[in-house]
C-alpha cells in the first residue's frame, strides 16, 4: 500500500519517511479511508527544572527526537493501538478498548474509574497514554469517535531519560485524534489536556513544561514558558554560536517515582506553611486538599523574592516535619495531584526553597543568555547559573552518583574543549544532563558520553539537536494511491 499526501507535505523529515515505511509494511489500516499523521518531540530543559509546578519561568527546548502517531477511523466501535516499541519493554504491541467503555468510565468525580480500568490492562501500560488522551478529549471537549479509530505509534524519543517521552506521546496522540475528529484545540488546551492525562490517568504529578513545550515548541528556539499554569511567553532562539545538548546517565528517571513526588509534596506542604504565617484565608475542601485565598503571591511560591524568602520565611520552616503532625496543624495542601502520608517524614525546606531560588536563577540566566555577543566570561557565567540549579536539585534528594560524574566531566573538559556548564533535568534522580557549550563542541559531548559508557559501563546516548513542536508541525493528511 502506498500512502500519498494529500498536498505537499510541510515536513518530510526523515523520520516521517521511515514512519511511512512502517505503516506502508503492515495491512494495519484500511486503503479505502484517509490516514493522518501528527508529531511531538521530546524536550531537554535547560533551566527551570522542577519548579514548573510551583510557578517558575522554564527554560525547554523541543528534541529533534520525536513521538509520530498515524490515526483513521475504523467501522469497529473501539480504539486500537498500535506500539513499535512496546515489545522491547516485555509488553502487547497492540491493546484496544471499546469506545463506549472510554466514555462511560468518566464519573463527576473525575478520572478515577478509567484510571482503575487502564490499570487493569497490565500486559500493555503503555496504552493508558493512549486511551488516556482520548477519555480526555472526550470529556474535556465533549469529542466521540463514531465508530472508532486506529492508531499506529513510534517514537524516536528514548524513555526514563528525563526527556518528555510521555509528554511527546500524550501530544501526538491527542493531536492525531482531535485533528481526525476535527475538534479545534488551543495549544494551551493541546498541553492541558496531556497534563490530565499524566495526572489524573496515569498518576504520575508532573507539572506543564513538557507538554507545553512538545506542543508548543519552536525548533531551535528555547521556549519561554511562565508555569502559572501555562503563559507561553514567546519562543527565543538560541544566540549565534551557543549550543545545547543531552547526554543520558543511563539512570532510569521516572516522573512517577517517590523522590519527584515527596519533594512536590514537600514544596506544597512548605507554600501551606508560609500561608499560615501570613494568615491568609484558609478553606479546608476535603482529602487533606485545602483552598488558600492568595492575593500575595496568587497560589505560587516561584513568586516569593529571595528576598522575603531569607528575611522572612526560611528560617521558619522546618527541615522536616511528619505528615501526621503537618496535617494536625494545617488540615492540608493545595496541591491537586499529590497527598500528604500521615506515615511519612517529608523534607521542606529545601524543597521550598529550590522553586523561589530556581525561578532568580532561570531569570539572571536569561538576562545572560540574551546578551550578545557571549565571550567565554559570559558563558561562564550561564555554567555557573547552571551548577547553582544541580546543586540545588541535590540538596533536594534528586541527585544521582551518574549525573554528577556526568557534571564533573564537563566541567573538566571546560573552555578549552568549547563547553561552559551542566546540570541535572526534568524531575531528576537519574536522567538526562543538559550541556550548554560553543556551537561545533559535539565530538568533545560525545567524547565525554563515551568516557562516562567507558567508566561505569552504562550506555550513554546524545541528545542533540531540535525540531518543531506538535503545532507548529502541524498535520499531514494521505490517501492511498
Amino acid at each position: 500500500m502506498n500512502w500519498q499526501p494529500l498536498s505537499p507535505s510541510p515536513d518530510r523529515r526523515p523520520d516521517i519517511e521511515e514512519f511511512l515505511a512502517q505503516i506502508e509494511s503492515s495491512p494495519f489500516f484500511a486503503s479505502d479511508r484517509p490516514l493522518l499523521i501528527t508529531r511531538a518531540p521530546g524536550r531537554l530543559d535547560l533551566m527551570g527544572g522542577i519548579a514548573d509546578y510551583s510557578g517558575s519561568l522554564v527554560l525547554e527546548l523541543p528534541l529533534a527526537v520525536a513521538t509520530l502517531v498515524a490515526a483513521q477511523e475504523c467501522p469497529q466501535p473501539s480504539l486500537v493501538a498500535f506500539s513499535t516499541a512496546a515489545e522491547s519493554f516485555g509488553e502487547l504491541a497492540q491493546a484496544e478498548i471499546p469506545i463506549a467503555e472510554l466514555g462511560s468510565a468518566l464519573t463527576t468525580t473525575g478520572y478515577s474509574r478509567i484510571k482503575e480500568r487502564l490499570e487493569r490492562i497490565f500486559d500493555a501500560r503503555w496504552f493508558a497514554y493512549v486511551a488516556g488522551g482520548m477519555a480526555v478529549l472526550a470529556a474535556e471537549s465533549g469529542a466521540h469517535a463514531n465508530p472508532g479509530i486506529r492508531l499506529w505509534i513510534h517514537s524516536h524519543v528514548p524513555t526514563g531519560k528525563g526527556v518528555g517521552s510521555s509528554a511527546a506521546l500524550e501530544v501526538a496522540v491527542i493531536s492525531a485524534i482531535a485533528a481526525l475528529l476535527e475538534i479545534p484545540l488551543t495549544t494551551g488546551q493541546l498541553a492541558r489536556y496531556g497534563q490530565i492525562v499524566e495526572n489524573q490517568v496515569v498518576g504520575a504529578p508532573c507539572g506543564i513544561m513538557d507538554q507545553m513545550t512538545s506542543a508548543c515548541g519552536e525548533e531551535g528556539r528555547l521556549l519561554k514558558l511562565l508555569c502559572q499554569p501555562d503563559r507561553c511567553l514567546g519562543n527565543i532562539p538560541l544566540p549565534p554560536g551557543i549550543e545545547v545538548w543531552g547526554i543520558d546517565s543511563a539512570i532510569r528517571h521516572a516522573v512517577s517515582g517517590s523522590e519527584y513526588g515527596l519533594v512536590r509534596t514537600g514544596a506544597f506542604m512548605g507554600y501551606r506553611m508560609i500561608a499560615a504565617m501570613e494568615g491568609l484565608p484558609v478553606t479546608a475542601v476535603n482529602d487533606g486538599k485545602v483552598q488558600i485565598a492568595d492575593h500575595l503571591w496568587n497560589g505560587y511560591l516561584a513568586n516569593i523574592s529571595v528576598k522575603d524568602w531569607i528575611s522572612r520565611y526560611r528560617d521558619r520552616l522546618p527541615e522536616t516535619i511528619s505528615g501526621d503532625e503537618f496535617i494536625k496543624r494545617f488540615q492540608g495542601i493545595t496541591d491537586p495531584v499529590t497527598q500528604v502520608d500521615p506515615e511519612r517524614i517529608y523534607t521542606v525546606r529545601q524543597p521550598t526553597a529550590h522553586p523561589i531560588l530556581e525561578r532568580e536563577r532561570v531569570e539572571d540566566f536569561l538576562r545572560l543568555l540574551e546578551r550578545q555577543p557571549h565571550t567565554d566570561e559570559s558563558l561562564a557565567g550561564l555554567g555557573a547559573i547552571m551548577a547553582g540549579s544541580h546543586a540545588s536539585y541535590t540538596a533536594c534528594g534528586l541527585g544521582s552518583d551518574g549525573t554528577d560524574r556526568l557534571v564533573d566531566l564537563v566541567q573538566e573538559a571546560g573552555p578549552e574543549h568549547g563547553l561552559f556548564g551542566a546540570k541535572i533535568t526534568g524531575g531528576g534522580s537519574g536522567g538526562t544532563v543538559a550541556v550548554l557549550g560553543r556551537r561545533g563542541a559535539g565530538p568533545a559531548v560525545q567524547e565525554i558520553a563515551a568516557r562516562y559508557a567507558r567508566e561505569t559501563g552504562k550506555e550513554s546516548i546524545v541528545l542533540a539537536g531540535s525540531s518543531p513542536g506538535a503545532v507548529q508541525f502541524g498535520v499531514v493528511h494521505l490517501v492511498s494511491r
